[in-house]
């Protein structure tokens, strides 16, 4: 469904990305890891054309996402941000349903509050916590309701930003099986950015890694453990010896 090929983005002499190529099957959980600084956002902002790649082909079933209707295109995704990115003057109800109240996807009001308390039901908030303020729940709540946004609008495709930073065991074992469970419901197309190895196992059906700008491998998240990269495997399991330098 997203096909990156060759992507290069460079911010002055910093060259992030060096030729990434990965495909995200339809309907699949693609996590994407590796190191601070490697380039996982930038190749998710390249994706949303957020940032414009300085050459490679990024495609949405099999269209140049540069080109076309710019709303449409932006329609199809939903997005949980790392720090839950809530509008603090808004009430938890008007959080989630954002982009129903506004632009091509607007809906009545009444009936975007519906679907708010929906979603916010979907991942075990209460009607009650509809006209509270971000400022009045937990980390833990206002990840969740981040998720309820992200699904608001019944998108195709999903990104999650370190859907788990800042979150404590249980509260993030909580996430990762709702976004599991929620991904599948929709037959949605996901893809993670995450350091949380516990996360990558709950979530991926597919495994990326991203080091010095290019995937240094890719598979299913069940060979991952198997895979024989020195990289993946150094990572995977947090050692300080191997290929990746660690910064001192």
């Amino acid at each position: 469904m997203i096909e990156l090929q060759h992507v290069h983005k460079a911010f002055g002499s910093n060259r992030v990305l060096r030729g990434v190529t990965l495909t995200i099957p339809k309907a699949t959980s693609m996590v994407i890891i590796g190191g601070s600084g490697t380039g996982k956002s930038v190749a998710l902002k390249c994706i949303l054309g957020l940032v414009r790649p300085d050459s490679g082909l990024i495609t949405l079933d099999g269209k140049d996402v540069t080109k076309g209707d710019r709303d449409a295109f932006l329609a199809r995704f939903g997005m949980l941000f790392q720090g839950g990115a809530l509008f603090d003057s808004l009430p938890v109800w008007q959080n989630v349903a954002f982009r129903l109240l506004r632009g091509s996807l607007k809906r009545p009001k009444g009936e975007a509050r519906e679907i708010a308390i929906e979603k916010l039901r979907r991942v075990g908030l209460k009607p009650e916590h509809a006209d509270l303020f971000p400022a009045e729940l937990s980390g833990g709540m206002q990840k969740r309701v981040g998720l309820a946004r992200a699904i608001a609008a019944e998108p195709e495709i999903i990104f999650f930003d370190e859907p788990t930073t800042g979150l404590d065991p249980i509260m993030a074992g909580v996430i990762n099986d709702l976004i599991r469970e929620i991904v599948t419901e929709m037959g949605a197309t996901a893809m993670t950015i995450t350091h949380d190895m516990t996360s990558v196992r709950a979530i991926a059906d597919n495994v990326a890694m991203l080091h010095d700008g290019v995937i240094q491998w890719t598979g299913p998240v069940a060979e991952m453990d198997a895979s024989g990269d020195p990289y993946l495997d150094q990572f995977i399991h947090g050692r300080a010896e191997g290929p990746i330098e660690a910064v001192r």
